[in-house]
């Protein structure tokens, strides 16, 4: 058997998206949670169960390559990062397959911890009444409009990390559940799901709209179980979101996203 490291990477996710019971070796159980969400990530890009080439190998080198911080390898944080950040185009596939029933479950809104404020839009842009999705990299939200104020939830799932839409009746749709999710974030139906996280959002003086997307992205992780709230303080926080942004793009091939960055509390 090839024991290339992308191969060995390639074969794990393949047992995980089938349900397999996995024969991991010593170091792979660390990485389980960040291949999954690799897994998904690949799947969103790349078309459902399969990686690129390109991607996977680039994917093992940083999963090889990144050291390790003790309480959790920094490889799991990050690439674990980049699946529940991204979602899953293709999560119909992955959530009949791996998805359980999720118990209903009360959300707290998102403490901006050592996040930052990040420039998403214009307030020009928004109409009333309508949900505006707006990126940093690929962590999103949806912002709407209300008067001279606005609001944001998380873009993702509350269950799976799948990428929610804007449909036509005025409501967040998920591809991976029969449920739907009103503006304000609280679900629609008799599924379960928990509410979506809020999100931070203000108007500038400017008329300019900003967000702290990376406490979401920092509660998606916790949800996940990636880290443990009260392990990650201080600068790690900071340090762990530029990680995520920049190792996002390069496993992408793509260039990070310009954007105004601005430090907030």
């Amino acid at each position: 058997m090839n024991d290339k490291p992308e191969n060995r990477v390639e074969k794990i996710v393949q047992d995980l998206l089938r349900g397999r019971r996995l024969k991991l070796r010593g170091g792979d159980a660390e990485e389980k949670a960040a291949i999954t969400a690799a897994a998904r990530l690949a799947g969103a890009r790349q078309g459902p169960q399969r990686m690129s080439s390109g991607f996977r190998k680039r994917l093992a080198r940083a999963l090889e390559q990144a050291p390790s911080e003790g309480w959790i390898t920094r490889r799991a944080a990050l690439v674990a990062g980049l699946g529940l950040a991204a979602g899953a185009a293709g999560g119909g596939v992955l959530g009949r397959a791996l998805e359980p029933r999720p118990a209903a479950a009360s959300v707290e809104p998102i403490v901006p911890m050592h996040a930052r404020w990040i420039d998403v839009a214009a307030m020009s842009d928004l109409v009333e009444g309508q949900g505006k999705r707006v990126t940093a990299g690929s962590i999103g939200a949806y912002v709407f409009r209300r008067g001279d104020t606005v609001s944001a939830v998380s873009s993702i799932c509350s269950h799976l990390p799948c990428e929610l839409s804007w449909d036509d009746g005025g409501h967040l749709a998920c591809p991976c559940h029969p449920a739907r999710f009103t503006p304000e974030g609280h679900p629609m139906g008799s599924y379960g799901l928990p509410s979506l996280n809020p999100v931070h959002a203000r108007v500038t003086a400017e008329g300019r709209i900003d967000g702290i997307l990376g406490a979401a992205l920092r509660r998606n992780l916790e949800r996940a179980g990636v880290i443990a709230d009260h392990r990650l303080e201080g600068r790690r926080i900071d340090r762990v979101l530029d990680d995520i942004f920049a190792l996002q793009a390069q496993l992408l091939g793509q260039e990070p996203e310009d954007s105004r960055h601005h430090n907030g509390q």
